[in-house]
């Protein structure tokens, strides 16, 4: 850019220009999209960048619009799509009295960009790992190498429940599926080699999302993550039947809780015994 460290603000985030990138700071309030928020910033790195456009907005506004490349940013690609106008991250929604300074900077980019066909691999950063949301069925965590599903017994369907909580070594996947909790049927699904189409709420392999379950701002990054993890790591590795060893204080958090429901009379003395025995032979 011309001067590196020129700053140009708008509603809701400011852009920093610098000599190959372009630092995001979003702002962090009531009116900010939650997403936005959640983001706090990103560094977006030029070689990121397929186009620059500059168009007018709602109500006296104009918008600078950075579009990623495809298959650059993580985020973007988990997104497939599905992301509204206000939560793009990519927007910069500036007073139409800054439209020439936004122009300027418009130009300024499109000086800067080496093309718009498909990146080979993610150029931006993704949310950082610990990460982890409750969806209607289950809470879902991600260390950086796993992912791990822990059913809530008042939402998992009975084949969750019989399948037990999930872990999944990145190593052990091909893919993520993100469908956001806006639309009908929301989830996120993890993809193997050897992923066969299932019902969302069947599937041990997908959280469920509902009414206040799995929100943007935190299961799209949380895709995001383990999507960016999935293609470093490479070609997916053969599928282990084994299971990873558990905690055993959170086997035994969960034997506590199966004797809660079982003295509510929620779950039969047979399911008690044959629950409590799978938990016991995973230390």
């Amino acid at each position: 850019m011309s001067r590196m460290g020129d700053v140009l603000a708008g509603f809701h985030a400011a852009w920093e220009f610098e000599s190959d990138s372009v630092l995001i700071r979003y702002e962090r309030g009531l009116r900010t999209p939650k997403l936005l928020s959640a983001l706090g910033e990103r560094r977006i790195p030029l070689a990121a960048i397929g186009r620059v456009t500059l168009a007018p907005g709602k109500r006296g506004t104009v918008v600078l619009h950075a579009e990623p490349r495809p298959g650059a940013d993580p985020l973007m690609e988990a997104a497939a799509g599905q992301l509204k106008e206000g939560c793009d991250p990519y927007r910069l929604v500036l007073p139409a009295e800054r439209e020439t300074l936004a122009e300027y900077y418009a130009d300024e980019l499109r000086s800067r960009l080496t093309g718009s066909e498909p990146a080979d691999r993610f150029l931006v950063d993704a949310p950082e790992a610990p990460l982890s949301f409750k969806a209607y069925d289950g809470k879902a965590s991600f260390d950086g190498r796993t992912v791990r599903f822990r059913w809530f017994w008042t939402g998992a369907s009975s084949a969750k429940w019989k399948a037990g909580d999930q872990s999944f070594a990145v190593s052990e996947l091909s893919g993520v599926e993100w469908r956001s909790p806006e639309v009908f049927e929301g989830h996120l699904r993890l993809l193997s080699g050897e992923t066969t189409p299932v019902q969302a709420d069947q599937d041990p392999a997908t959280v469920v999302f509902g009414l206040g379950y799995g929100p943007v701002h935190e299961s799209l990054p949380f895709a995001a993550a383990v999507l960016a993890a999935v293609r470093t790591r490479g070609p997916v590795a053969a599928v282990t039947a084994s299971s990873p060893r558990r905690d055993p204080a959170d086997i035994a958090e969960r034997i506590r809780h199966l004797g809660e429901l079982h003295r509510a009379g929620l779950v039969t003395d047979e399911e008690f015994s044959v629950k409590k025995a799978e938990l016991l032979s995973e230390l």
